[in-house]
């Protein structure tokens, strides 16, 4: 099947990372039902990519709502007919040292960087099952695959992503459902701007490829994997860093 005739889903689509890859999927001629509870933002994006119903569709969800993120596959899959890539991207971080760390930011970091993957994965798995197609891209994190001081929530949930990746991949391959991640590292978002200048100072040092990262970077790795040229890969972290993990 042609790229072009796909139906996705991606979250935490409104700004970032996963507007970058809304973006990429729409110019590769998805269809894609982009994902976000902030409805203001994703009220901008049909004039920020220049796309409008029907290739692209916004819906304002909390992806840990498990009866709402069921409704929404379900509402894809009868409107389109298929569901053929969910990106599980939603994130959020709640920074701090671990012994002074407050349950609350614990429990939603973990809530919406990692429960929401399981939510999403077994809400669209059932249709992608019946159809015996589908990709299934994680947003893990350089964190999640190094560990980093004052992320222990964060950091956490991105390697829990990965355990959920390469176990959904195993359970999912016979059905030919194919599961993997992508582990970005400095990327040069709103999340990362409000760093101060010398932890920028210091990530820069660790990068072999001296620049940080643009959403666009992680967008391109997202749609290989979102498309038939990677049919074969499955169970795989994919680390769109510059070199900091090897």
């Amino acid at each position: 099947m042609a790229d072009s005739e796909k139906v996705a889903i991606v979250t935490g689509a409104a700004r970032g990372i996963g507007r970058e890859i809304v973006r990429e999927l729409l110019r590769m001629g998805m269809t894609v039902f982009a994902v976000d509870m902030k409805a203001d933002l994703l009220a901008e994006l049909p004039a920020d990519l220049g796309a409008g119903e029907p290739a692209l569709r916004t819906r304002v969800l909390d992806v840990t709502d498990g009866e709402g993120f069921t409704a929404l596959a379900d509402e894809v899959a009868e409107s389109c007919g298929r569901i053929d890539v969910l990106v599980n991207n939603a994130g959020i971080t709640r920074d701090g040292l671990l012994i002074r760390m407050e349950d609350a930011d614990w429990n939603q970091v973990i809530a919406v960087n990692l429960t929401s993957a399981c939510i999403g994965t077994r809400a669209v798995a059932k249709h992608m099952i019946r159809r015996k197609s589908g990709a299934i891209i994680n947003m893990s994190s350089y964190s999640g695959l190094e560990g980093n001081r004052g992320q222990a929530n964060y950091a956490a949930s991105k390697a829990g992503l990965i355990g959920l990746t390469k176990t959904t991949a195993k359970e999912l391959a016979s059905k030919n459902v194919r599961c993997n991640a992508v582990a970005p590292g400095f990327i040069q978002t709103e999340m990362t701007a409000v760093l101060p200048q010398q932890a920028k100072d210091m990530a820069l040092a660790q990068i072999p490829l001296k620049r940080f990262g643009e959403p666009a970077d992680v967008a391109r790795a997202v749609a290989f994997l979102a498309s038939d040229a990677s049919g074969y890969v499955t169970g795989q972290v994919i680390s769109v860093d510059g070199g900091m993990h090897t």
